[in-house]
């Protein structure tokens, strides 16, 4: 039984989050959970949560997640800084206007001839 309670411990204390962090952006929210391993080490969890619908109405929240570990905290951040960084300066601080798509969720339109793909359309 002293395996078991220790099992339960720590599944008490992986639930328990340290840091918790959420940001709301349109229709998603992103949420910055800091947890800790069974050695008390710290890692980052990034998860992207968005409203659907069911055909009938009813919702859920469909939920993306990543896990970040502190070894490699340096090289994702190089890359996301990289990336915005390309970002502003193709296309620099304009906001695209949206218009809403088939299921009613706005989709990005842009004037320069490309489709605006987002990590949802990779599941259809």
């Amino acid at each position: 039984m002293e395996g078991f309670d220790k099992q339960e411990d720590f599944e008490k204390r992986d639930k328990e989050e340290i840091f918790s962090k959420a940001v709301r952006a349109g229709k998603r929210t992103y949420f910055f959970d800091v947890k800790a391993t069974r050695r008390n080490d710290y890692y980052l969890t990034l998860t992207e949560s968005k409203k659907r619908f069911e055909d009938d109405g009813r919702f859920y929240f469909e939920k993306h997640k990543i896990f970040l570990y502190k070894e490699d905290f340096e090289k994702f951040s190089d890359g996301l800084q990289e990336a915005i960084d390309f970002i502003k300066k193709v296309k620099g601080d304009e906001v695209v206007e949206k218009e809403p798509d088939q299921q009613g969720e706005l989709e990005t339109v842009d004037s320069s001839g490309f489709t605006n793909i987002e990590f949802e359309d990779l599941n259809k």
